[in-house]
């Protein structure tokens, strides 16, 4: 990605310019164009770290990310090859044409610096357009997924159903309650979620239940209209009023009513903060249920005690669930059971994907030979899926995350598929990278990113230190490595040398992994190319 090279361009540039750097004498023969390249290229991180939210928003920029990438791994090859050059000089006329071809690279930097500079410029003058594409964003990211509405067969969540049920409904007070319920894309927060809401105990309990899907792109209007649609008919008078007056509307309508607020797939703070004073507090046993991929979201609206991670299914839960979607109404065959509970085990855990594979089935009668098949390939099978939705789900997680963060993440594909890594090679890895700032403690920096990440819930904690603070090691689900890899290989970032390994990596690749079964024996960076 753009921002990964980028930066490891400009933290290149500040190992030249730092004071105990072996290459100083070097950069002092060119320290007044590497300081102005410096500033530069730093404007150019700041410009991509900033505009992540525009890049998502419309395709103008996919082009100009395409460039930057371009110029930041010629430009970082260049200033090496050169500094290369001149250290190894065997004598003065050497040295000097070395130096020579290092200030020339640097001026031919410096001038594609400036036409990016020019690029960015003429896209931040249009961000007026932003706001008439987010209706198009929202739509892109509304697509449908697979169905994972709520139904007696969903399972898998038996223990988190009975804790929130029992939350909502009573508790130790009738103060009103935020109850958050946190995990990644395609874990079934939603599905628990409406469970809950359609449960006969809750609609008897409350006057009022009320449900809004908030989503990364949201509107306020939107959601205040989809709140009241469950109390009041919309008719074109109240679909005209303004938000404030919605807002007021809202209020009147839950004003000393025992609600249940379900506020589905909230991404940040703010779309909680927009519409909070909405919700009276009567202390009358009223509810509000939130559904989020962040724990600093869900914190942020309520204390940790009330806070539910859902887990992945187990393998008993995982089967139930494939069975009762493959074969919904009818008896599982026999004669299908052993292969049928071995590709449920290969989906992870994960019900969105159990969903997914399960579809191959429930539409034909397959036999037990294909059955087979898909137990053995059941990773080209969802990557053939013609929507593919699982991969859409987890896609959305990641292209809201801020381009430091990105890559960060696509850098984990380097490991083998549900390998455990260990946090103290991959925090030397990232630091090695460039990915971090050289400034105060970078592996306390890196631990932080790390902790963003497993936040996010797009990486998993797996061991703790003996402190039980700090994580030992983690892993990705493999539904997250499809994607870095998928990402990865799309950017022509990362290509993997394994036992199954056939092809030569491209031109241009920046990383090469070597793998051997399910360890990293090594990995470097590939430079002049």
């Amino acid at each position: 990605m753009a921002y990964a090279s980028i930066a490891s361009l400009v933290r290149t540039m500040e190992l030249l310019l730092m004071s105990d750097s072996p290459m100083l004498s070097l950069a002092f023969c060119h320290r007044e164009e590497t300081v102005a390249l410096h500033k530069k290229v730093t404007s150019i991180e700041a410009f991509l770290k900033n505009s992540e939210k525009q890049i998502s928003s419309y395709g103008t920029m996919t082009d100009l990310e395409v460039q930057i990438k371009g110029f930041a791994n010629a430009a970082e090859d260049k200033i090496e090859f050169g500094l290369r050059e001149a250290m190894i000089a065997e004598d003065e006329t050497q040295r000097g044409k070395a130096h020579e071809e290092l200030r020339e690279s640097l001026r031919q930097v410096a001038k594609d610096i400036d036409r990016v500079q020019e690029e960015s410029k003429t896209i931040q003058d249009h961000k007026g357009r932003q706001a008439s594409m987010r209706s198009l964003a929202r739509d892109m990211s509304s697509e449908k997924l697979p169905n994972l509405e709520a139904s007696n067969n969903m399972v898998g969540s038996g223990k988190e159903k009975k804790r929130v049920l029992e939350e909502i409904r009573g508790g130790s007070s009738d103060e009103q309650k935020i109850f958050p319920i946190v995990g990644m894309g395609g874990i079934g927060k939603t599905t628990l979620a409406k469970q809950v809401f359609n449960h006969p105990s809750i609609q008897s309990h409350f006057d009022i239940r009320a449900w809004a899907t908030i989503s990364k792109e949201y509107n306020v209007k939107e959601i205040l209209l989809s709140l009241l649609q469950s109390i009041i008919k919309i008719n074109d008078k109240v679909y005209c009023r303004s938000e404030a007056e919605l807002a007021d509307l809202l209020r009147k309508y839950l004003k000393r009513k025992r609600y249940l607020i379900v506020k589905d797939d909230i991404w940040n703070y703010k779309a909680w903060d927009e519409t909070r004073q909405c919700f009276p507090i009567d202390n009358n046993g009223s509810r509000i249920l939130l559904t989020t991929r962040h724990t600093e979201v869900a914190l942020y609206t309520s204390s940790s005690n009330l806070l539910l991670k859902m887990n992945l299914m187990n393998s008993d839960e995982s089967w139930y669930l494939f069975k009762s979607k493959a074969y919904a109404n009818e008896r599982f065959p026999s004669e299908l059971k052993a292969t049928g509970k071995e590709i449920s085990k290969r989906c992870q855990g994960l019900p969105l994907r159990i969903v997914v594979v399960s579809g191959l089935f429930c539409k034909s009668k397959s036999t037990k030979e294909e059955w087979k098949n898909v137990a053995k390939h059941i990773k080209s099978f969802l990557m053939k899926d013609p929507a593919e939705q699982c991969l859409r789900v987890v896609a959305l997680s990641y292209n809201y995350l801020p381009n430091d963060l990105k890559a960060c993440l696509l850098y984990l594909g380097i490991f083998p598929e549900d390998s455990e890594i260990s946090v103290k090679r991959l925090v030397r890895l990232w630091i090695a990278e460039g990915f971090l700032k050289l400034e105060g403690d970078l592996e306390e920096a890196a631990e932080n990113r790390l902790q963003d990440l497993v936040d996010t819930c797009l990486t998993l904690a797996s061991q703790k230190c003996a402190d039980g603070r700090k994580i030992k090691t983690c892993r990705v689900h493999v539904l997250v490595n499809e994607l870095c890899l998928r990402e990865a290989h799309r950017e022509n970032l990362l290509f993997i040398r394994n036992d199954k390994t056939e092809t030569v990596p491209l031109v241009g690749c920046r990383l090469i992994s070597i793998q051997k079964g399910d360890k990293l024996v090594f990995v470097f960076t590939m430079r002049i190319l």
